[in-house]
């Protein structure tokens, strides 16, 4: 049994090892940070279309009718896109088939791009957005999630962390200790895998869709220092609240803060160089 217990283990380390080195390891190109990918954009934006349909054809969600509400975020998304066909990023955006949905939902603050262009805008943003700038940080944000394969990485280094527990968990058997022991060290490690390699892992996704985001706005046309002001808002909102940045997917309110001013320099020059866009108020939205 040991014997095979060894064997097994060996086989899941050599299957750890080639499913690393047969996919592509892909370098983003605003930052040089390494990514390791294993789908095809193919399958990434397949896997878009399928998720934009099923949020699409829940009954739950109402689209907006109102043009007051539809108008400015088409404005906005038309703009990040053409910028996202100008930059680094342009051969993928010119693949992606572009579509945005504005979800009448005043207490949802939220809006996501999905692989392939598939995006959504919920009323509930606009009081945090405030101006059509604010919007575009919001939309530049979640574009580059989409452009920069964010969705196919976490999915990459969730299976990777699976195979890589699967073999230590196997190596663990070797001991032929106490199985409850096993099974409670297996949790601790699910933890560090977690705490450790994912969690920061999205930390630098947030970062890198922050920075190349406020760029894009200014390419569109539109204010990047609206993007401080739009998370001094969210930080006044959360109230401080939430987990502690160790242990959290975003980083913390004030190192956005404090990093979206540390590349502002750099989107202002991209600002200064295109026409300007009006800072035109978002309509208001109510409780409903």
């Amino acid at each position: 049994m040991c014997t095979w217990r060894f064997k097994r283990t060996t086989i899941m380390l050599c299957l750890l090892a080639v499913s690393v080195s047969l996919v592509g390891c892909e370098t983003n190109p605003y930052t040089g940070r390494k990514q390791l990918v294993m789908t095809s954009v193919g399958q990434e934006m397949q896997m878009g279309a399928q998720a934009y349909n099923q949020v699409k054809s829940d009954p739950k969600m109402r689209p907006s009718q109102d043009p007051r509400e539809v108008e400015p975020v088409k404005r906005v998304a038309a703009r990040i896109v053409e910028a996202a066909k100008r930059s680094k990023y342009a051969e993928m955006a010119k693949q992606f088939q572009w579509e945005v949905t504005v979800i009448k939902d005043d207490k949802t603050a939220n809006a996501f791009a999905l692989p392939g262009g598939k995006m959504a805008v919920y009323t509930g943003i606009f009081p945090m957005a405030k101006t059509e700038a604010g919007l575009a940080a919001v939309m530049g944000h979640e574009v580059v999630h989409a452009l920069a394969r964010h969705g196919a990485e976490r999915m990459s280094q969730g299976q990777v962390a699976n195979v890589g527990l699967q073999v230590v968990g196997a190596a663990i058997g070797l001991s032929g200790g106490n199985p409850m022991l096993g099974q409670a060290t297996m949790a601790a490690l699910g933890a560090g895998a977690q705490v450790g390699v994912l969690l920061p892992f999205s930390r630098k996704h947030e970062s890198e869709a922050d920075y190349v985001g406020i760029l894009l706005a200014a390419d569109a046309g539109y204010d990047p220092r609206e993007s401080v002001a739009l998370w001094e808002r969210m930080a006044q909102v959360s109230g401080g609240g939430g987990p502690s940045e160790f242990l959290s997917t975003h980083p913390s309110h004030d190192t956005r803060i404090d990093q979206l001013k540390e590349w502002m320099p750099e989107a202002m020059a991209i600002y200064q160089k295109r026409t300007k866009m009006p800072a035109t108020p978002l309509p208001e939205v109510g409780g409903g």
